[in-house]
């Protein structure tokens, strides 16, 4: 019997389940105050750099082109590449999930995993719907999905697809 074939989530469908899953994490009941300090976002000083699935790469390349940019500038200083030259967050509302839940001890510090492993999981399902192969490092992730967000429908740059390596 031939394996079926695997539908791909298009651009837009995996941009709207991603924002479906930051929409239910701001509604949980969950201690957080963010004051946009932007320390957490100084990844050379934290030593932490977010991951980024297919979907929410892609959701904040959505937000960037919404901006007006269309390539991100490597920073010399360590900071996010997604920082403006005011010192914010040029995709806050578009933030990826590790901005939202792991970084900021000055919003109350890392969610505990267990209180958004399902959310992960769901990234990770999107991910792989997607086509995506596994969270990358933020840099790279939007860097990706800029070029790939612009490009025709059917038209991947990506590798194929790994097992994700959950049963």
């Amino acid at each position: 019997m031939p394996t079926p074939k695997r539908t791909l989530l298009g651009q837009e469908e995996a941009i709207a389940k991603v924002l479906e899953v930051y929409t239910e994490l701001e509604q949980r009941q969950l201690e957080r105050n963010c004051i946009r300090r932007t320390e957490c976002c100084q990844f050379k000083l934290t030593g932490q750099v977010p991951y980024l699935t297919e979907g929410e790469a892609l959701v904040a390349a959505r937000a960037l082109k919404a901006r007006g940019i269309h390539k991100l500038v490597q920073r010399t200083d360590g900071a996010c590449a997604m920082l403006g030259a005011d010192g914010l967050c040029q995709v806050y509302e578009s933030r990826p999930f590790g901005c939202r839940t792991h970084f900021c001890v000055a919003a109350g510090g890392p969610y505990k995993r267990r209180e958004v492993v399902d959310l992960i999981r769901r990234l990770e399902d999107i991910d792989h719907a997607a086509g995506g192969c596994g969270p990358q490092t933020l840099p790279v992730a939007v860097k990706d999905a800029l070029v790939r967000s612009g490009a025709k429908p059917g038209v991947f740059s990506k590798a194929a697809p790994r097992g994700r390596g959950r049963g």
